[in-house]
């Protein structure tokens, strides 16, 4: 078997950027300012700019990014949120932390993001049911494209509903040249490794578009702090950013740009090298993806796995089972026409190897273990 090259080189990454990340880091171990440091608040300055958002606020992970809105607009026992079955768990799970209830979302077929017809016949199911009352949208910017916001907003729009965009694996996403943030709420990030943009370890932020929310946001990410250190004005969480790890993002977001134009050549490398043997992603009209994965649908997934390992070509599956399939999620409502197409692309689904220094002899090693495969 021939030696395994990287499913994301974080390290060619690293070492563009070595000499400024040190010096990043080496200036927040000499400030002291370990929590809620500088870099903080220069970071999320930089986020709302790269994004054109009114506001940004960093927090812990991207799973806070989802609750954290819920909580400040007082989620209730008998309140829906609908959201894909098609995504990480983080999507729903947010919403039966505060009580709420998820209603799962069929996807579209070509983009695997939340398809706007099936959101439009959920809504409608559980309004004519009566049992729960709608709220809320999360729409998810599924392996770096976006969802389809002109539809999802004026639906959201039109039954009164709050809309958030979760870009975990999205940042930096457009769609006719405007992100997300343009119709959604709130966006959300995640900074986990492998995302696009990854700090060194956990990290998240809120794009928001309401100064209202925003100051809601910044009590609560800090256990409901009021004015003063230890007054509180509200039950809140601990969900703040690492100095460190917001420094570790300043010197990233140096070069995200790049990278993300480096990570759509490489796709359209992918498409031109094998996409006369398989369907190849589709990205929606209008749309520019950060290719936070580079998924592709094969009959036999498990013996293309294999022959990809075996010419040491790593794969990943995102994701085998969909949410509503697992126990703890199966009692949730979903929408009137079932799920079928999310189950039908979990069984079929497979990624490959996707940064943005995919390029020369691995990148073409992919390529052709592929069309080995394939053929």
């Amino acid at each position: 078997m021939a030696d395994m090259i990287p499913f994301i080189d974080l390290a060619a990454q690293r070492a563009r950027i070595r000499e400024r990340l040190d010096a990043n880091v080496a200036k927040v171990m000499e400030s002291g300012a370990y929590v809620l440091g500088p870099e903080v608040r220069e970071l999320e300055e930089r986020l709302a700019a790269f994004s054109d958002a009114p506001h940004a606020l960093a927090c812990a992970n991207g799973t806070d990014a989802l609750a954290l809105p819920l909580m400040a607009w007082g989620l209730k026992p008998t309140d829906a949120v609908f959201v894909p079955s098609f995504t990480f768990a983080s999507t729903a799970e947010v919403v039966p932390w505060l009580g709420a209830n998820p209603v799962f979302v069929d996807i579209d077929p070509d983009t695997y993001c939340m398809d706007p017809a099936k959101l439009e016949a959920a809504i409608a199911a559980i309004k004519a049911e009566g049992r729960l009352n709608p709220v809320a949208v999360i729409a998810v910017d599924l392996f770096g494209q976006p969802a389809d916001y002109r539809a999802i907003s004026r639906i959201a729009r039109a039954h009164g509903l709050k809309l958030i965009a979760d870009s975990a694996q999205g940042f930096g996403c457009t769609l006719d040249g405007k992100h997300p943030i343009e119709w959604a709420d709130v966006a959300t990030i995640s900074f986990y490794p492998a995302k696009p943009l990854g700090c060194y370890g956990d990290g998240g932020a809120m794009l928001v578009r309401d100064e209202a929310l925003l100051k809601t946001l910044k009590s609560l990410h800090v256990h409901g702090m009021g004015v003063d250190r230890y007054e509180y004005d509200r039950i809140g969480m601990n969900s703040r950013l690492d100095t460190l790890q917001a420094a570790i993002l300043l010197a990233k977001m140096d070069v995200f740009a790049d990278e993300i134009e480096a990570r759509n050549a490489a796709a359209d490398r992918y498409a031109e090298g094998f996409g006369d043997l398989v369907k190849v992603p589709a990205v929606i009209e209008g749309g520019v993806s950060v290719w936070a994965q580079y998924t592709i649908e094969v009959d036999d997934r498990e013996g293309f796995r294999k022959a990809l390992a075996e010419r040491g070509v790593p794969t990943a599956v995102y994701y085998p089972k969909p949410l509503h399939t697992h126990a703890p999620y199966a009692r949730y409502p979903h929408g009137p026409d079932g799920l079928g197409v999310t189950e039908a692309a979990a069984e079929r689904v497979v990624s490959l190897p996707m940064d943005g220094y995919l390029d020369g002899e691995r990148q073409t090693r992919v390529i052709e273990a592929v069309r080995a495969a394939l053929s």
